[in-house]
């Protein structure tokens, strides 16, 4: 193969809410970190070792926006795009390097139910009596199928 490949494949939990940055021109840009964890057995103490690399995602225009709206912190997510690393200055004047993951596509893998349920963990029972009531695992059927398969 004569070229070059810059891809890059994540599915890791928002570290953050999605922060959008709007232009004059009408364009945005999102910016999020990721983190997707290691976890392995030490073979010497038999502990479970969990190793968390955090990664800045940046995505643009539509994109941005419909990361800001449906996604929050702690949201399972899949992300493809391609690294680029940036330099910029400091306040002190020094040189300064960041490498982000330029995206290009985006999965929600959490639902909006997991989402729901994990903010409602955090509240007391009495405050969300939904959360108690067992759910009915039966998928719905429908009698008047119109579909030709």
């Amino acid at each position: 193969m004569s070229g070059t490949l810059n891809k890059v494949m994540l599915i890791g939990h928002l570290g953050d809410e999605v922060k959008i940055h709007y232009f004059e021109g009408g364009g945005c840009v999102g910016r999020f970190p990721l983190a997707t964890n290691e976890t392995y057995t030490n073979k010497q103490t038999n502990e479970r070792v969990t190793n968390t690399e955090w990664h800045n995602i940046v995505v643009r225009n539509k994109g941005a926006e419909i990361c800001e709206k449906y996604l929050s912190k702690g949201d399972k997510v899949y992300i493809e795009g391609r690294l680029k690393t940036r330099k910029w200055q400091d306040d002190a004047g020094n040189e300064r390097y960041t490498t982000e993951i330029q995206c290009s596509d985006f999965t929600f893998l959490s639902t909006k139910k997991e989402s729901d349920n994990n903010a409602a963990a955090n509240k007391p029972a009495a405050q969300n009596p939904v959360a108690n009531k067992p759910s009915n695992s039966e998928p719905i059927k429908e009698e008047n199928d119109d579909l030709p398969f």
